[in-house]
């Protein structure tokens, strides 16, 4: 199941909509239903809470008044390690080659 921080797609009528946040998840008094609090990431950001199974906070399609909804999992990206910051990327010739365009650092001057 998902955990609270996690973010997450909300497809609506089978179309990616908007992303939320999920603030948390707490029990229901029915068995295998859960209170999911979610953070729209909208301009101004919304709270919602909805009811939900298990399965639908794991991805299955669910409706809300006859219209199809899904959660889907924000995958993390890792971060880039710079070829300074990775030991295995040096060449022992001392030439790299590059992967794209090198850029110029401008230094902020007041």
């Amino acid at each position: 199941m998902r955990c609270e921080g996690e973010v997450v797609l909300i497809y609506y009528q089978d179309q990616p909509t908007v992303y939320a946040r999920i603030e948390s998840i707490e029990t229901d008094i029915k068995k295998d239903w859960y209170h999911i609090t979610l953070l729209l990431l909208t301009l101004p950001a919304q709270t919602i809470t909805w009811i939900l199974r298990e399965s639908y906070i794991d991805g299955e399609s669910f409706t809300m008044e006859d219209v199809p909804v899904r959660l889907e999992e924000v995958k993390k990206l890792s971060p880039r390690v710079s070829p300074r910051e990775d030991p295995s990327a040096s060449e022992p010739s001392g030439k790299k080659e590059s992967a794209g365009k090198t850029g110029k650092v401008i230094p902020f001057r007041k």
